[in-house]
């Protein structure tokens, strides 16, 4: 028999360790492992790299400064080359669901080199009452924003497909609302993705920093204090519980959250927690000008070795990137911290960070690498056991990485559509590759290689 593609000679990871065998690939799985090289159309040569399951992530904003159709082209582009083999989109609509979704997974299926999955965010009543329809679409997990209400209530919404209009507008996350999603959410068996900073707590703190005329990084994360995050944290924990919904915090970045959550595991609500590379290795100690500021801001230093703790002791299970696919034209269009835009690129560059300051630096094993960045994101949403695994019958969606490689971060390295990135001129050491999606090969050596629409819309279990 002859198969379509054979690896030869790369270091394979699994739950167990690693392996050194030849992976057999065809139709788009895995077909298992032999020390043979049996008759194959495609041979790809792993010899000094290190092969693992294609790398997910969590937590990515496109759509919203440009279009579906062009952005999923761009920012699956720069996700391919950093060695990402599933993105999962933030998707966030001003009305309903009904009427505005199907335009957007038309669009989103025939611009993607990568496969891709969806979280819904929910603002209102109405799009409450349409997370089953969004269930049938595909889409099994929910966001709520309690960061956005009142006098910080303003949000830009994705834009519609084939239009380059940006979509503004205001919403108000109350108690109440939040209550009704995750109630919905648990009786429809699906996790929440909670951004947890108190809107009101945060309003009145940028409100005092305004009036001191602060600026700055630090003043910005001053203004949004991570005391604010455990008061979202505590009433959103208290939810979960109270209806048994499991609760996925994204982006946690400091200590006294952590500590928090650490506290409302041992009360018995079912928590799991993502952070990103910018909460590992940024802080506004360490950062000039305005670039970094993102929601909740970066830092202290002290706040990074934290999160490092927490993740090379199991306590956080996934990476999300927060990426967030705008230009620098929108993110300094003002004069100040306070008129900054909030986000900035990374899909590109969380692997190799990873790769850099944790698996280099022995922060984290490989086998931890491949937990925080596949397995367990595959398992909490759904893709487990076609996706986060190189067994047998799995995708073969495989990236393989050179850990002696060295390369210098630019936003050019990645064809994305932001052109500049918070890293730039950092060198970092261990790269991804080569990045095979469902046993294509999709990136090699930072040069996308693959087709324009092999990516697809993942199906989704609920447990």
């Amino acid at each position: 028999m002859t198969y379509d593609t054979v690896i030869t000679n790369s270091h394979i990871i699994l739950p167990q360790g690693m392996l050194d065998k030849n992976i057999i690939i065809d139709e788009g799985k895995i077909i298992g492992y032999t020390n043979d090289i049996p008759s194959c159309d495609h041979k790809i040569n792993g010899t000094g790299l290190i092969s693992v399951p294609g790398p997910i992530d969590t937590h990515v904003h496109y759509g919203v400064y440009s279009p579906i159709d062009q952005s999923a082209k761009t920012e699956s582009h720069a996700a391919a080359i950093g060695g990402i083999t599933t993105m999962m989109r933030m998707l966030r609509l001003k009305n309903s669901f009904k009427i505005l979704l199907p335009d957007q997974l038309e669009a989103a299926s025939k611009n993607h080199y990568i496969d891709y999955s969806i979280h819904a965010s929910i603002f209102t009543p109405q799009q409450i009452s349409e997370m089953p329809y969004c269930i049938e679409k595909g889409i099994t997990s929910f966001k709520i924003y309690m960061n956005l209400g009142g006098d910080v209530g303003h949000v830009y919404m994705d834009m519609s497909p084939y239009s380059n209009t940006l979509s503004e507008t205001t919403v108000n996350v109350d108690d109440k609302l939040v209550e009704e999603i995750v109630k919905t959410a648990a009786l429809l068996k699906c996790p929440v993705l909670v951004h947890a900073e108190d809107y009101e707590s945060c309003a009145c703190g940028i409100k005092t920093a305004k009036e001191k005329k602060r600026d700055g990084l630090s003043a910005w994360s001053e203004s949004r204090s991570p005391e604010f995050e455990v008061k979202a944290i505590k009433k959103v924990s208290k939810l979960g519980r109270d209806y048994g919904c499991t609760i996925y915090f994204v982006h946690i970045g400091s200590q006294k959250a952590l500590d928090q959550i650490k506290i409302e595991r041992k009360f018995g609500t079912k928590i799991f927690v993502e952070t990103c590379p910018h909460y590992l290795t940024l802080s506004y100690e360490n950062q000039q000008g305005y670039l970094a500021k993102v929601m909740p801001p970066i830092r202290t230093m002290q706040d990074n070795t934290a999160v490092w703790n927490a993740l090379s002791n199991n306590f956080i299970d996934t990476i999300g990137t927060d990426h967030v696919a705008n230009q620098i034209k929108l993110k300094l269009g003002g004069t100040d911290v306070w008129e900054a835009l909030a986000g900035f690129p990374g899909i590109g560059t969380a692997i190799p960070i990873l790769l850099s300051e944790g698996v280099n630096k022995n922060r984290i094993s490989l086998e931890q690498f491949v937990r925080f960045t596949s397995t367990n994101a595959a398992q909490i949403f759904g893709m487990y056991p076609k996706k986060g695994t190189l067994a047998k019958d799995a995708d073969a969606d495989i990236t393989m990485i050179d850990l002696k490689k060295e390369n210098k971060v630019s936003s050019e390295l990645f064809g994305g559509f932001s052109d500049y990135i918070v890293y730039d001129g950092m060198s970092l050491k261990g790269w991804p590759v080569k990045t095979i999606v469902r046993g294509h090969l999709v990136s090699e050596d930072f040069q996308v290689v693959g087709k324009l629409g092999h990516g697809k819309l993942i199906e989704r279990s609920i447990e």
